[in-house]
């Protein structure tokens, strides 16, 4: 397998370089050149396969071998060894006609643990292989700075700086960052928004210099390693349900998404042949991206803080890999049309794109109070409690769900995580011991303006003390 940019002028590649490059030197993202097809005996096989055995036997078809297997094999035990559930994505029933896709029972109780668990201990494995300094650049919304510092942190030969919006990300978010004390993190509390946070980053990444003298790598969804690793589970997943309805149709998945990384996972997965119906996209009131699937018109416009932070997002890092995709792979057309969004802010998509579009996905836009009713309704019917991004997948599949479909819907998030929702709606939860502990212990950030040149000073220090 090689790997090829979006925007056409990136050479083909190999696995391990396009682990290491992260976004394209030419400024477009990184896919593979084809697509494999599963086929339907193959999928039979992997039925009742392990999560981990799941994850070599994917990633096979991706890695090209540049990884013996019996290494491959020990980064994936060790990357799973640390979750608390032995199936590591379990799937719990909710009703005859939905079914919930845990994911957050990593270290940091969130879906990210599941890609950055894996690229902690590959990272670690390069930089130990090729006796390489790697460093670590990322913006988050809030789960993914926790999940990658926890895979790195005081990791030899690897340092890893994480920026987020300062104030707008949950209390337990901010503390599962800032309260790690290993040398080789830096936290950057950046006054702004996500969106600001993102745009600096992929700026310093498309800067090939400083990316070259500073050893950046991404652990953001800009690398498509991030996304393999999360198409795993929506195998898994389909598997799981199969077992228990005893049928093979193709199902729903609704995923609450800001980035379009995790629902492009889902993509990815169905491309290779995974039976799926529809592709649910669930959002929140920064709902760009229901817009697109329902108009074909992506255009980002003014940011609103809501109960779902982690999908506070306006610009999805990886809508142009979709774009790629539904525009019949055209590096040329995608160039153009990234280059008329960063001139105009917007892009169009012909009516016959928008056709594909929406034979692949629905969307719906979950409004604050539809989030909060949501969770205190499936609290009060079934007993269980989701944490407010769950909610809103819950919510997108109830909404655009057929009413004889079978949907799974993510869990991407435990509900402690995000008790300034939960307390809204009455609900007194218990703190798993790990996020109680940290309200004790002492933060360690640094604040910086958004200015760009503030973060580089900041990065440059860090990486080179």
């Amino acid at each position: 397998m090689e790997y090829i940019s979006t925007r056409g002028n990136v050479g083909k590649i190999g696995f391990i370089d396009a682990f290491l490059m992260g976004l394209g030197d030419d400024g477009g993202l990184l896919v593979p050149s084809e697509i494999p097809a599963i086929s339907a005996a193959k999928l039979k096989e992997w039925q009742n396969l392990s999560y981990q055995e799941l994850v070599l036997e994917i990633f096979s078809y991706y890695t090209n071998d540049e990884i013996p297997q019996e290494d491959l094999k020990k980064l994936v035990n060790d990357s799973y060894s640390t979750f608390r559930d032995p199936e590591v994505t379990p799937v719990r029933k909710l009703n005859d006609s939905l079914y919930l896709l845990e994911l957050f029972h990593g270290p940091t109780f969130a879906f990210k643990d599941i890609a950055l668990q894996f690229m902690g201990q590959l990272y670690t494995y390069v930089s130990r292989k090729q006796n390489k300094t790697i460093h670590i650049l990322g913006a988050t919304s809030g789960d993914t700075g926790a999940s990658a510092i926890e895979g790195v942190r005081g990791k030899e030969g690897i340092k890893i700086a994480i920026l987020h919006p300062n104030g707008k990300v949950s209390k337990v978010q901010e503390l599962q960052m800032t309260t790690v004390q290993d040398s080789n993190v830096l936290n950057l509390s950046v006054e702004g928004n996500f969106d600001d946070c993102q745009r600096i980053i992929k700026d310093l990444f498309a800067d090939l210099d400083f990316k070259a003298n500073n050893h950046l790598c991404a652990i953001n969804s800009i690398n498509f390693v991030r996304i393999l690793a999360q198409t795993v589970y929506y195998f898994y997943a389909y598997f799981q349900v199969v077992k228990q309805t005893g049928s093979e149709q193709p199902l729903n998945f609704s995923v609450p998404t800001g980035n379009f990384g995790d629902i492009f996972a889902g993509y990815l997965a169905k491309r290779m042949g995974l039976p799926v119906n529809k592709l649910i996209l669930a959002t929140n009131e920064n709902n760009i991206l229901e817009r697109f699937i329902q108009e074909g018109v992506y255009k980002p416009g003014g940011f609103r803080s809501t109960y779902s932070p982690s999908m506070d997002i306006q610009v999805a890092s990886n809508f142009e890999r979709y774009l790629y995709y539904v525009l019949d792979e055209n590096p040329a057309q995608i160039r153009e049309l990234m280059d008329g969004f960063k001139r105009d802010g917007e892009i169009v998509i012909p009516a016959d794109a928008l056709a594909r579009v929406q034979v692949e996905f629905a969307a719906h836009g979950v409004q604050g109070q539809e989030c909060l009713d949501t969770i205190s309704k499936y609290k009060t019917e079934t007993g269980y409690l989701l944490d407010p991004h769950s909610a809103c997948g819950v919510a997108a599949s109830d909404v655009r769900s057929g009413a004889q479909e079978v949907t799974i819907s993510l869990a991407t998030a435990h509900p402690a995580k995000f008790n300034e929702a939960i307390a809204l709606c009455g609900i007194e939860q218990q703190f798993p011991e790990q996020i109680e502990a940290l309200f004790s212990k002492p933060q360690r950030q640094t604040q910086v303006d958004g200015s760009a040149e503030e973060i580089v000073r900041e990065l440059v220090q860090f990486y080179n003390a």
